[in-house]
């Protein structure tokens, strides 16, 4: 039997909630949290959050699953070619971000969204930033498995169909 290795990295894609419940459900992803990052005051909260993306902190298994994938994954639940949008949900907070917190996630980024705006699966190129992670604040208790608790709750993220080719050479 494998031994677990771990990583994490911090995503932006719209509202949380949904980002959440969908990458929850993939193979490898350890845990899931709720969250701000990317913003300008400390101890953010869904009230007072200036500047700060509504973002994931996914913890997953390296043995499991690659950074690659999950960010191959993010371009596919989320619209990434629209600015600070995301279905009606509207401003920098539901902005596409990636939060990197070294050098080989920011280069795996930027491998991911130069493959994605040549794989001619969106009709814009990618809108997405790379931002060096600073603190990620966790959002309220309520947040937190949101569509867990509210089964019928709000959510724009989907599962986009289209299976890109870039990654057969993964």
């Amino acid at each position: 039997m494998q031994s677990k290795q771990t990583d994490t990295i911090v995503l932006a894609g719209g509202c949380f909630w949904g980002m959440e419940e969908l990458f929850r459900q993939e193979i490898g992803v350890l845990d899931t949290e709720c969250g701000y990052t990317g913003g300008e005051n400390e101890n953010p909260s869904y009230q007072n959050h200036p500047g700060h993306a509504e973002a994931l902190r996914i913890v997953f298994d390296t043995t499991q699953t690659s950074l690659l994938k999950l960010l191959d994954f993010f371009f596919r639940m989320h619209d990434p070619t629209t600015l600070n949008r995301q279905g009606y949900d509207i401003g920098t907070s539901y902005r596409s971000a990636i939060f990197y917190k070294d050098e080989t996630q920011k280069q795996c980024a930027e491998k991911m969204i130069e493959l994605v705006n040549t794989s001619g699966m969106w009709r814009n190129l990618v809108a997405t930033t790379l931002e060096p992670l600073g603190t990620f604040w966790p959002a309220e208790d309520y947040h937190q498995d949101y569509l867990q608790k509210n089964p019928g709750g709000y959510t724009c993220h989907y599962i986009r169909k289209t299976i890109p080719t870039y990654l057969k050479a993964d």
